[in-house]
This record gives structure tokens, C-alpha cells and sequence, in this order.
């Protein structure tokens, strides 16, 4: 199948593409089980991510508390590294019926868009976690990468300003995924290779659903901000970084 209509968004979007030597080191074979950790990590993030965004802005509280429960088994697999996999299959089973606590006229569809993304996301926690079973790869802790911090560091903070340049931190993520995912699959094995090529359109969606969230938001022109953010989204993949992680920069050890 040709992707080439579904990723050329992505790259006129992101200011630069990974790195080769990115490439090289994380198709290695001795570091796979430290990219799937770190996949499974970030799928449970970007569902974290989705579900604060909610819980914040227009959730009323019953309804942040039963949002909070759905990630409660996954958090306690990564974070406390629960021994009982209660997390299995369990974003089969996620009712996206949530009270809007306000009028605001965007707050429907950030639901709606985030709702699907955290079920997507944790779906696809659940598949990493069940390659990593079949080839008998162990979940072990491990630090987080400098990325998303860096990115986060960018946000304004005052309103409505600090959502919109929320949103827009997750376009970037999401964007980064998608195209690291298509630029790592040609160089793994084929289950592997046939994975990350099946996560590239949902990760091309939520990229657009979170700019078009941000757009819809803002009370002015966002592309500034989507500039800037996007010169320091580049800086963190272009420059040198100590660790190998799935958004690191150019490994540096």
C-alpha cells in the first residue's frame, strides 16, 4: 500500500525528519527491548495526556473520576510495575459518555477527539505489551526521555494560550510518532515492520485533530505559535542526546 499521501502532511508539518544515525541505532537488535519499553511508556502518556486535557478544561467532576479509573490499571503496570496485568484488553470495555461541565463552544469536540484518541492510544499499549510478551521481553523501568520535557517548556502561561500551545505540543508529538514509526519500520523484522506501518494513520489523525483543536480554540492566528514550537520540537530530534529513546535526538554515547 502507498502511504506516501498519508505521511506527506506529517513532513511538510515537522521542520526536519529523524535522523540516519537516529535510525542506525534504534534498528539495532540489543536495543530493541529499550524501544518497545519506551513505546508502551508513551502510548500510556499520550492517553494521560488526552485524559488532563479533559479532566481540566470541560469535564464535570463524576465524570474526570471515572476518566481517571480507565488509565488506573496501565499506570499501575508502568509506575508501581503491578504484577497482575489487570490493564488486558481493558480499553475494550471504555464508555465515552462524559458530562460537559460548560458551555464552551469547543468543549464537545475536544471530548469526542480525545476520548478516541486515549481509547486508540491504550489499544495500542495493550498490542506493544502483547509483542513484548511474545518474545519474552520484560517490562523493567526507565527514565524519560528529554523530549516531551523540552517541548513543555515552550508553553505559555496564561490562558487561552496555554491549552492552545498544549495542543499544539501534541500535534508535534504525534506527528513525531508517525514519522518515526514509518522511517524505523523498514528495518525491523516483518511482524514489527507490519505493526508500526498499522499505527500510522491513527498517529496522522491525532496529530490533525489536536492543530485542528488548537486552532479552533485560539482567538488568533496560531501559526506563530506553531512555528516556534516546531523550532524547538526540531532542535530536541536534531541535536545531540546522551539517551535512545523513541523521540531522543541524535544519540550521543
Amino acid at each position: 500500500m502507498n502511504y506516501a499521501p498519508l505521511l506527506e502532511p506529517v513532513y511538510q508539518f515537522l521542520l526536519c525528519r529523524t535522523p540516519q544515525a537516529w535510525i542506525d541505532e534504534a534498528r539495532k537488535p540489543e536495543n530493541l527491548t529499550l524501544l518497545l519499553t519506551d513505546h508502551l511508556v508513551c502510548e500510556l502518556k499520550a492517553a494521560q495526556t488526552a485524559t488532563w486535557l479533559i479532566r481540566k478544561y470541560v469535564a464535570d467532576k463524576p465524570s474526570g473520576e471515572a476518566i481517571l479509573a480507565w488509565l488506573k490499571p496501565y499506570e499501575d503496570f508502568i509506575f508501581r510495575e503491578h504484577p497482575d496485568s489487570q490493564f488486558i484488553q481493558a480499553h475494550k470495555n471504555l464508555s465515552k459518555s462524559i458530562i460537559v461541565r460548560n458551555e464552551l463552544p469547543w468543549a464537545d469536540d475536544l471530548v469526542e477527539k480525545m476520548v478516541l484518541l486515549i481509547k486508540e492510544e491504550l489499544h495500542h499499549f495493550y498490542q506493544v505489551w502483547e509483542i513484548m510478551q511474545a518474545r519474552g521481553l520484560p517490562y523493567k523501568k526507565i527514565t524519560s526521555s528529554r523530549y516531551a520535557k523540552g517541548l513543555l517548556r515552550e508553553i505559555t502561561t496564561h490562558e487561552p494560550d496555554t491549552l492552545v500551545d498544549k495542543l499544539i505540543c501534541g500535534a508535534y508529538i504525534e506527528a513525531r510518532s508517525c514519522e518515526r514509526f514509518a522511517s524505523l519500520a523498514p528495518w525491523l523484522d516483518a511482524e514489527l515492520e507490519k505493526f508500526y506501518i498499522s499505527l500510522l494513520r491513527s498517529e496522522a489523525r491525532h496529530y490533525q485533530d489536536y492543530l485542528a483543536l488548537a486552532a479552533q480554540i485560539s482567538p488568533k492566528d496560531i501559526t506563530p505559535r506553531v512555528r516556534a514550537i516546531g523550532e524547538a520540537e526540531a532542535k530536541l530530534i536534531s541535536e545531540p542526546d546522551p539517551e535512545l529513546r523513541f523521540h531522543s535526538g541524535v544519540p550521543a554515547f
